[in-house]
């Protein structure tokens, strides 16, 4: 065996400083390979969900605008005669205002000051009236049928639909 002097009184083999060596390689090797194991690297960024794009409604909102009979019907068989009941609401009628920020001023389910809502389509085709977000939102009511002289809706949230029907609003004289 070779041995050469390192330190004074300490002797170590060619065969072991290279055994050394390769230990802490290897070590040092270990060591790196846990350091990504556990997190030190940067993680992968975040994908953010694709929006979906704003869908225009078929209604404008100032076509809302005006002041309203207002009846409801659970029973399809009576929309006629609700119709009918709704226009004569007009000496108490239902307003839907002009909100400041292009929506319309109305009341949501059980709420007592009316706010402005949006009008909002969506990708089904169907329209929508309710607070800011998506189309078909539990506080939104659908617009079942709209033909400028009657409005038919009826409230996305299944408990507020049963309560409140499919609420008819008939124009009143000229707009508003």
């Amino acid at each position: 065996m070779i041995e050469t002097q390192v330190r004074p009184g300490r002797l170590i083999s060619r065969r072991g400083r290279m055994l050394l060596n390769v230990g802490a390689v290897s070590l040092l090797t270990v060591f790196l390979a846990g350091c990504e194991t556990f997190g030190t690297s940067q993680p992968p960024p975040i994908q953010e969900p694709a929006v979906a794009p704003e869908i225009p409604p078929t209604i404008r909102p100032n076509e809302l605008v005006g002041r309203w009979g207002l009846a409801s019907y659970q029973n399809p068989n009576d929309r006629a005669r609700t119709e009918a009941a709704a226009r004569g609401q007009c000496k108490n009628p239902y307003v839907i205002g002009a909100g400041a920020n292009g929506g319309v001023i109305m009341h949501l389910a059980d709420e007592a000051t009316p706010q402005e809502l949006r009008v909002k389509g969506s990708q089904s085709g169907k329209n929508y009236i309710g607070p800011e977000g998506p189309p078909g939102g539990e506080k939104d009511r659908e617009i079942i049928s709209f033909d400028g002289k009657t409005l038919v809706t009826r409230f996305v949230d299944k408990d507020a639909g049963t309560r409140y029907g499919n609420m008819v609003y008939v124009r009143c004289g000229p707009r508003a």
